[in-house]
């Protein structure tokens, strides 16, 4: 027999940065602004999850929207995330995620150069 080959399973990633100002060309995603920001986003990102527990089955994320925080200064992130479910990867367990990226994210305060909203990380499986 054969092993069953890994399919790929997604996740999303939210957070909000509180040093990032909303503007509307982070709404277009044609612009040069939003263009730059999810390159960033994403190697921030990535560099996170390939020191993590899953770094074995995780295959990328991509920040995929940006919206306008209860104040113009701060902007949510959604991201989609990815991983290969297979042997290495029992299962996803966002709890365990979730705690790794607060710990590597100095208590959710820190990702990069951008500094976060503490109460605003959330990994949903």
């Amino acid at each position: 027999t054969t092993a069953p080959s890994p399919t790929s399973r997604h996740f999303t990633l939210n957070f909000t940065l509180t040093n990032l100002q909303y503007t509307a060309d982070l709404d277009a995603p044609s612009s040069y602004k939003f263009i730059s920001t999810v390159k960033v986003i994403n190697y921030y990102i990535d560099a996170l999850f390939k020191s993590s527990s899953i770094s074995s089955a995780y295959t990328g994320c991509k920040a995929m929207r940006f919206r306008s925080g209860i104040d113009r200064d701060d902007t949510h992130v959604d991201a989609v995330c990815s991983y290969k479910s297979n042997v290495s990867l029992d299962r996803f367990d966002r709890e365990k995620v979730y705690h790794e990226l607060s710990t590597m994210t100095n208590g959710v305060t820190k990702l990069g150069h951008y500094s976060l909203e503490n109460n605003s990380l959330y990994v949903n499986g």
